[in-house]
C-alpha cells in the first residue's frame, strides 16, 4: 500500500469531490483526507488516498481523461501535511522594491528685466531712465557674534540659581513603548499512534440493544471524546459493527438479497434513523451528519461499521465493503459512502 496526494484543478466545485471520489474508489484507492477551496483560478481539490502502487498509472490516466479536470498532479504523500496546491494563486513579493530616483527640477530662470516705459505718442519728452536697485548685502543686517553668544545679564539683587526650574520628570527621556508580543508558534504536526478499539469504553457507554435514534448520537459523541485519539476511529467503527449485527439479528430475514435491495430495505432505514440520507445505487449520501460537524474530525467510520454489520448477513457473499468517498468534516458538502459486496478492493 502507498499513500498518494492527488491535486485537481476544475472550473467549479459543485459535486467535484463526489465525482473525483468515485474515480478514486473505482481504481482501488481509499480516500483518507480531502481539502476543497475556491481560488481565482478555479476549484482546488486535494485528496490523500491509499492503495496498491500498480493502480497509480490507471488512476492518473482516468483523471487526465475526466471531463471536469482541467489539470491534475499525483505525488507521494510525505510529512503528514498536504502540500500547497500547484494552481493556488501566489502573492507578489514587493519587499525588495526600490523606487526610482526623483527627476531633478530644472533651475528657475531669473525674471527678465521690465522694459522701459515707452513715451506716449506725440510726446517730445525722452523716456525715463531705468535706475538699478542697490545690491542687497545681508551682512549689514547681521548682529555681532558677541551680542548673540553672550547670555542676558541677570537682574541686580537676584541670583541665577533662584530662577524657577522645570520638574525633573519632564526632563527625563521618554522610555520607548514595549514591543508587541510575538505571535504564538504554530502547533507542530503530531503523529497519532494507531490503537485498537476500546472495547471497555463500548461496553460502558453502549449496549447492543441500543435503539437507532437521536439519543444514540449523544452517546456516540460521548464515546468519541472518552477514548484516546489513536483509538477513536477503530472504537466508533467497532461500535457501529456491533449495533449493525444486532440490527440484522433482530430483523431475522434469512433469504439472501441483492446488494441494492439490502441497501433500500436495511441500510437506508438504519441511516435515516440517525441523519438525513438518500441512496443512489450502491452509494449512500448523508447530509448534515451530526458525527462529522467538527472540521478535521470525521465520524463516518461509525456509519461504515453500522452498514457492514447490518448488510453483511443479508447478501449472498455474507460480507460487504464500505468506503468513505468524501466527508463533511473534510470540506465536502455531504458524506458519501460506497458499498460493494465483492470483498475489499485491492
Amino acid at each position: 500500500m502507498i499513500e498518494l496526494e492527488v491535486q485537481v484543478l476544475a472550473h467549479s466545485r459543485e459535486g467535484l469531490l463526489v465525482e473525483i471520489g468515485r474515480v478514486v474508489a473505482a481504481h482501488g484507492f481509499v480516500l483518507q483526507r480531502q481539502r476543497l477551496m475556491m481560488d481565482r483560478h478555479g476549484a482546488l481539490l486535494t485528496l490523500v488516498v491509499a492503495g496498491a502502487p500498480r493502480r497509480q498509472r490507471a488512476l492518473d490516466g482516468a483523471l487526465g481523461a475526466h471531463e471536469r479536470v482541467i489539470s491534475h498532479a499525483i505525488a507521494a504523500f510525505e510529512g503528514g501535511q498536504m502540500r500547497e496546491h500547484f494552481a493556488a494563486s501566489r502573492a507578489v513579493d514587493t519587499s525588495g522594491y526600490v523606487p526610482s530616483a526623483p527627476v531633478a527640477a530644472a533651475p528657475a530662470e531669473p525674471p527678465a528685466a521690465a522694459p522701459a516705459a515707452a513715451p506716449p505718442p506725440g510726446s517730445t519728452r525722452p523716456p525715463a531712465p531705468v535706475v538699478p536697485l542697490p545690491a542687497f548685502d545681508p551682512e549689514e543686517f547681521l548682529l555681532p557674534l558677541e551680542a548673540v553668544a553672550a547670555p542676558p545679564a541677570a537682574p541686580p539683587g537676584r541670583a541665577t540659581d533662584e530662577l524657577p526650574q522645570r520638574p525633573a520628570e519632564r526632563l527625563a527621556p521618554q522610555s520607548p513603548p514595549p514591543p508587541a508580543p510575538a505571535p504564538p508558534p504554530a502547533d507542530p504536526y503530531v503523529e497519532i499512534v494507531p490503537l485498537p478499539a476500546d472495547e471497555a469504553a463500548i461496553e460502558r457507554l453502549l449496549s447492543d440493544r441500543a435503539e437507532l435514534s437521536g439519543e444514540l448520537i449523544a452517546v456516540l459523541l460521548q464515546l468519541d471524546g472518552a477514548v484516546a485519539p489513536g483509538a477513536r476511529e477503530p472504537t466508533l467503527q467497532r461500535a457501529g459493527q456491533r449495533l449493525g449485527a444486532a440490527l440484522a439479528r433482530r430483523d431475522g430475514s434469512a433469504a439472501p438479497m441483492a446488494l441494492t435491495e439490502a441497501i433500500e430495505r436495511v441500510g437506508l432505514p438504519a441511516l435515516r434513523a440517525l441523519a438525513q440520507a438518500d441512496a443512489q445505487g450502491s452509494q449512500l449520501h448523508i447530509r448534515h451528519s451530526p458525527l462529522c460537524a467538527q472540521a478535521g474530525r470525521s465520524g463516518c467510520v461509525f456509519f461504515t461499521g453500522l452498514l457492514e454489520g447490518a448488510l453483511g448477513p443479508h447478501v449472498a457473499a455474507h460480507e460487504v465493503s464500505v468506503f468513505n468517498v468524501c466527508c463533511r468534516a473534510w470540506g465536502a458538502d455531504e458524506c458519501v459512502l460506497a458499498i460493494s459486496d465483492e470483498g475489499h478492493l485491492e
